[in-house]
């Protein structure tokens, strides 16, 4: 878990400057490539970062926005 964050954590500050391929090499702590893909496939299904199409990564999760959507009676969460 303290491998996710690390990542997600450098993804919120550095959002919008590297490729995936920069954020492994410039992470504090290496890791396996195969472990970073998982990561970053898990960080895009939940929908925190999004890749564009030159490959740059930015992190767009909206914690405030999510619990006013949770609040509202006429949206259905599963």
């Amino acid at each position: 878990m303290q491998t996710v964050l690390m990542v997600e954590e450098f993804i919120k500050d550095n959002s919008m400057f590297y490729t995936r391929r920069e954020i492994f090499s410039n992470l504090p702590k290496k890791m396996l490539w195969g472990t970073f893909r998982i990561i970053i496939d898990y960080l895009e299904e939940t929908l925190k970062i999004m890749v564009d199409d030159d490959g740059i990564v930015s992190y767009i999760w909206n914690p405030e926005l999510a619990k006013r959507l949770r609040k509202r009676n006429d949206l259905k969460w599963r």
